[in-house]
């Protein structure tokens, strides 16, 4: 069944993710992520890291294994760029939620939709990129504002 097919396949994948750590790929990517933003202002630099790790996710096929891959090392690398620590766990584990959107193997609940074929492959993958912008900007401007208010950043 389709239920057991998408369990099956989400055990492999964490699996994989769990290889591309021990191998050293995701330590060589934050790597060249770093060398990439190094020289710009802090705060560049940190929009280009987020937005790094959120379209990354189109990279992986499932929400868990791009966390379990990424989270930890993106959220060093911020912090070392100065960002605060609170608010950058934070806005990554936001990011993290809002991502699985982007396309049709993006998180657990999705495969399931995408399997009914209510929506095709190409517009699903349009609209889950347009939605990232709309996401982006509310959480962003209206939340980044939010947390200014409330002393966060």
């Amino acid at each position: 069944t389709v239920a057991w097919d998408t369990l099956t396949w989400f055990g492999a994948l964490i699996a994989m993710a769990g290889q591309l750590n021990a191998m050293g790929l995701i330590k060589w990517f934050a790597g060249k992520v770093t060398q990439m933003v190094s020289g710009l202002s802090p705060e560049v630099a940190i929009i280009i890291l987020m937005l790094v790790y959120y379209y990354s996710h189109y990279l992986f096929a499932s929400g868990a294994a791009h966390i379990g891959a990424m989270y930890s090392a993106f959220l060093a690398v911020a912090i070392s760029l100065k960002a605060p620590p609170l608010a950058t766990a934070l806005f990554m584990g936001f990011l993290s939620n809002i991502m699985g959107g982007l396309t049709h193997y993006g998180i657990g609940s999705a495969p399931p939709y995408f399997g009914t074929r209510f929506v095709g492959l190409p517009e699903w993958w349009k609209l889950g990129f347009a939605t990232s912008v709309v996401n982006l900007l509310i959480w962003s401007v209206v939340g980044g504002a939010w947390w200014k208010f409330l002393g966060l950043i």
